[in-house]
């Protein structure tokens, strides 16, 4: 199996769009309210464009063997490096994999001594990321929803 990490510019819009069009992806995210169109994926792309240009890293497109299977990555809040992950549901057993992957890759950058994550309530199974060293370290409001923060070194 390869995994690569691609800019989500490299990826059909339309892959984004379906993706983030089901409704069992909305289910563990709090802030996605609003029905996604071509102007929405438009727009997303854009904003995780920008954070690269800003701060040098950004969000990638996941792709499995050929296909697109969903995006994340790491994006700066304030002096922390966040690291999100959003796959289709169909994929949703590569989780882990891909996770290790990018870890990997921010242990070889000298820029980010941590990562954090940030998990709705909703999410239950939390095992493999405890199994990864993370330790929760608080809840945050963000957006007026309420989550679940965790922390994990990379040094």
């Amino acid at each position: 199996m390869e995994i690569e990490f691609v800019r989500l510019t490299e990826v059909p819009a339309g892959d984004i769009l379906s993706h983030m069009s089901d409704p069992r992806v909305a289910e563990h995210m709090p802030l996605l309210t609003e029905a996604w169109t071509e102007d929405t994926v438009a727009a997303f792309v854009a904003a995780k464009e920008a954070c690269w240009a800003r701060d040098g890293l950004g969000h990638w497109a996941f792709v499995v063997d050929g296909a697109y299977v969903g995006w994340g990555g790491f994006q700066k809040e304030g002096e922390e490096w966040d690291f999100g992950l959003v796959l289709r549901p169909d994929r949703f057993g590569l989780g882990l994999r891909i996770a290790k992957k990018a870890l990997a890759f921010a242990r070889t950058d000298p820029r980010i001594p941590y990562v954090t994550f940030l998990l709705p309530p909703s999410r239950r199974h939390l095992g493999a990321l405890r199994r990864m060293g993370a330790e929760q370290v608080g809840e945050m409001m963000y957006e007026g929803n309420r989550f679940l923060k965790f922390r994990l070194g990379t040094e």
